[in-house]
């Protein structure tokens, strides 16, 4: 069905009316609009409520460096982590962080190789998302190694004893994952920027702006033969980052997945992992886009409610096979006879930690479900209040999947509980804060919305656009 015939209704059938799409941009905007306003929101004045934000994320971004700073100089021992759990909060975080940073390169990549147009509103935040997520992510593993002035010694070279690393381990196989990951997510979005900033570079009225965005333009000019490249460019990048998005979380789960202990040694883990960590990023786009286009009312019509019901199926979906993955982790453990097995998925449901297994199964597959209707779909306040039990859910996860495995060894003797410390506490939300003062600093000096990639698919970008059906 031709734009002519979509943008007349009157003139169809009832069969036809039900085969028109929705317009990914609403109201008409044309292309200077869009140049206009999305490039307004980074000239313009610095609005109150920016600096406002700011003054609440800061200083908990300087509580984590700080807390930090502290760890190195006393030790890992201001932490709770104890015998036998020697793995506690840090990688709870560590796994929580990383799952948030998939959904950004599943939109961009993914859905750009599957020529999904509706990605091109969101993308460009979830990649940022995606960076920032993953520097969160990357401060755990780091600190959790006790002297992080040894770190390097994950780097593939003999350590100080001319010894290398252990390759057939998981934890180091999580270096070459995470840093690949995050490298080819930088380029992919720094790629993507590039004629944006070019458009912010054309439009600058300071010398100094000028010559920021000139510089980071990398003298773009759009030109034939730059768009030519940089078409090759970006589909090359897509290629790279989607295998990375199943592997990167796959190898995470190989951390437990390899190991021997009850409840970690299960097959189901790989795709269980990748599903959740799509299933929680989806949520974060969903929690830091619904207040950017309440604050910048116009861009609701670039990031259109059909945009919103789309990503809250996808979480319907992702939060479906997260469920799925549940009970087929208790029918193995019923089912496989095991009897540490069996003990281990009971202590989970019943022992000290249930508050924590049954809000992960409330959060993670009872509240999502929501998302059959509609009307939670569509109305903005709702979404945004139900992502939040994924949000919190995806936590809990992870901290069921550590804590209470670890802390029922195979003997009485070496049982034990999991109290995070103040330090624990106020890292963690310190991180939240670093996560938001980066995403400020973005939105604030960089475009939010791919501008030209929404140009594209504009009625009046389409060659056949006036024709008759």
């Amino acid at each position: 069905m031709s734009n002519a015939t979509a943008e007349h209704p009157e003139h169809l059938t009832e069969d036809e009316k039900q085969l028109v799409r929705q317009p990914l941009v609403l109201n008409k905007r044309t292309m200077g609009w869009i140049s206009d306003y999305i490039s307004s929101i980074v000239e313009g004045k610095t609005p109150t409520w920016w600096y406002v934000s700011m003054a609440i994320t800061v200083p908990l971004t300087l509580m984590c460096l700080a807390l930090l700073g502290y760890l190195i100089s006393t030790g890992v021992g201001v932490w709770g982590n104890n015998h036998p759990i020697g793995w506690a909060w840090d990688i709870t975080n560590f796994v929580f962080w990383i799952g948030i940073g998939h959904a950004g390169t599943l939109i961009s990549a993914i859905l750009f190789l599957t020529r999904q147009k509706w990605r091109t509103s969101i993308n460009r935040a979830a990649e940022a998302m995606t960076l920032f997520a993953v520097v969160c992510a990357g401060i755990y593993p780091a600190l959790h190694v006790g002297r992080v002035w040894m770190a390097w010694f994950l780097a593939p070279v003999p350590n100080a004893n001319a010894i290398w690393q252990n390759f057939r381990s998981p934890l180091l196989w999580d270096v070459f994952a995470v840093s690949t990951y995050f490298t080819v997510s930088v380029l992919f979005w720094y790629t993507g920027l590039i004629p944006d900033l070019a458009t912010l570079r054309d439009r600058c009225t300071t010398k100094i702006r000028k010559f920021i965005y000139g510089v980071l333009a990398l003298g773009w000019r759009g030109g034939n033969r730059q768009w030519r490249h940089y078409e090759m460019a970006y589909l090359i990048l897509a290629g790279l980052s989607t295998p990375l998005v199943l592997s990167v979380h796959s190898v995470v789960s190989f951390d437990f997945a390899t190991s021997v202990i009850p409840g970690w040694h299960t097959t189901i883990f790989p795709p269980y992992f990748v599903a959740g960590a799509i299933f929680g990023g989806f949520a974060m786009v969903l929690t830091i886009m619904i207040p950017a286009c309440a604050i910048y009312k116009p861009l609701h019509d670039l990031v259109t409610i059909d945009h919103v019901d789309k990503m809250c199926k996808i979480i319907l979906l992702t939060g479906s096979i997260v469920g799925y993955a549940y009970l087929m982790e208790l029918f193995i453990a019923w089912y496989g006879a095991n009897p540490y097995e069996k003990a281990a998925f009971w202590y989970r449901a019943f022992g000290p930690y249930w508050w924590a297994y049954w809000s992960m199964m409330f959060c993670n597959v009872v509240a999502p479900q929501i998302f059959w209707f509609k009307y939670f779909r569509t109305h903005l306040i709702w979404v945004w209040v139900i992502v939040q039990f994924p949000n919190a859910g995806m936590w809990f996860e992870r901290f069921v999947i550590i804590a209470t495995t670890l802390a029922r060894d195979f003997t009485p003797s070496a049982w034990g509980m999991f109290h995070p410390t103040w330090v624990d506490v106020c890292t963690f939300i310190g991180t939240f804060g670093l996560f938001t003062t980066l995403f400020l600093l973005f939105i604030r000096f960089l475009p939010m919305i791919c501008m030209f990639e929404v140009k594209a698919v504009l009625p009046e970008a389409d060659p056949h656009h006036g024709e008759a059906h």
